[in-house]
């Protein structure tokens, strides 16, 4: 196992959260690393991990990058959530074409072994998914309802299918695969969780939404981790290249309601848990409405959306996939984590509420904030109409 991980191993998006933690794995096992990225890493890195800083988007930085490599961990990707969920141009730049500029890169200078980094939206678009397996098809590209998972999935089926291309130097065959992972969290992480902690400062969070018992499933960074590292050495002779050519959901394989999984966060930093529960539809709606007029100003002004539709599903619509091919072929086994490391990480920059406001304050506010949010919504609904 340690010697399948040997070697040079290049990074897209490597200085982010999660690639700097999979870089820091990889090495403290010998391997050679050089993180890809726009921006040089935020967080400290052993001194001999190499940076090379280039645009995904410019096959030249690509090729730069991936000269002397024997592995490449294709993590870049652009619109995961928020309003970067709204910038099409953009995604397709670095999520497609980015994803091209890679696959050309390995070939034409003898890559043998890329692990592609994608997403469960590949097959879920808001439709109900219990225990889904690799055998599931590809949600059709016109259903998805935003850009981010549309050009992933484009980008997964590029990769599969570049499985077995020739490499251009005749050393053999660029094998691929790729892992389809759940929500990532951890302590330290800068997308996701920090944006919920703000909603929960601000006192937005008043509310949830959905089925209670709807269930869905996230991957602790280091599950994550393991998850890369064991599919890199899967793509190998020694282990009969067993990964090439598959795709594989990853995730801490414990379905949870969306909301419950972050109540340790909320109530850990001092914060009551919201007991108004809404409409799944009224916060879709919300959600729409909230797009559009970000389609309006947009360009003028490039607000935070609360939430986006893909979103709302994501979080309120029961989806959760099997690990049973993960196991098997690549003998990954998820380890148990909760959120008590997140609580102390967020308690440690100065986050947490220290004193509690009374029942009845809390009362008075919530639902102020809830009569202020159904207006909004109500008054749409002559404009949808019309």
């Amino acid at each position: 196992m340690e010697t399948a991980r040997a070697g040079t191993f290049l990074i897209t998006g490597g200085c982010g959260y999660f690639g700097h933690r999979l870089a820091c794995s990889l090495h403290k096992k010998g391997a050679k690393i050089i993180l890809f990225d726009t921006v040089p890493p935020i967080q400290e890195v052993p001194a001999d991990i190499v940076f090379v800083q280039g645009d995904i988007r410019q096959y030249a930085h690509v090729e730069k990058a991936v000269t002397g490599v024997d592995c490449v961990l294709h993590l870049a990707s652009y619109g995961m959530s928020g309003r970067e969920q709204l910038n099409r141009h953009l995604i397709e730049a670095v999520n497609v074409e980015g994803t091209q500029n890679v696959l050309k890169a390995c070939v034409e200078l003898g890559v043998s072994r890329l692990v592609y980094t994608s997403t469960f939206n590949v097959v879920f678009g808001g439709q109900v998914i219990k225990n889904g397996d690799e055998s599931l098809p590809y949600l059709p590209l016109h259903l998805h309802p935003d850009h981010y998972s549309r050009t992933k999935s484009l980008a997964e089926m590029a990769v599969l299918k570049a499985n077995d291309t020739a490499l251009k130097d005749g050393s053999g065959v660029l094998r691929t695969c790729a892992l389809r992972p759940a929500g990532i969290y951890g302590p330290g992480e800068q997308r996701h969780l920090p944006r919920i902690v703000g909603y929960i400062e601000k006192g937005i969070f008043r509310f949830v939404y959905g089925d209670p018992s709807s269930l869905v499933e996230f991957v602790h960074v280091d599950n994550l981790v393991s998850a890369h590292e064991l599919a890199a050495e899967a793509l190998t002779s020694e282990k009969q290249h067993r990964s090439a050519g598959q795709a594989y959901f990853i995730s801490d394989g414990q379905p949870v309601n969306n909301f419950e999984f972050f109540r340790p966060l909320v109530e850990g930093l001092g914060y009551p848990f919201p007991k108004l529960r809404l409409p799944l539809s009224v916060i879709y709606f919300f959600a729409f409405l909230t797009e559009m007029i970000h389609h309006l100003i947009g360009p003028f002004y490039n607000f935070q959306p609360l939430l986006t539709r893909t979103e709302v599903y994501k979080t309120g619509v029961t989806h959760y996939f099997s690990m049973a091919k993960a196991k098997v072929e690549l003998g990954y086994e998820p380890q148990e984590h909760n959120l008590d490391e997140v609580v102390q990480w967020f308690r440690s920059k100065g986050h947490g509420k220290t004193s509690r406001s009374s029942s009845l304050s809390r009362f008075l506010r919530d639902f102020l904030f809830v009569s202020a949010f159904v207006a909004v919504a109500l008054s749409f609904l002559p404009l949808v109409g019309s």
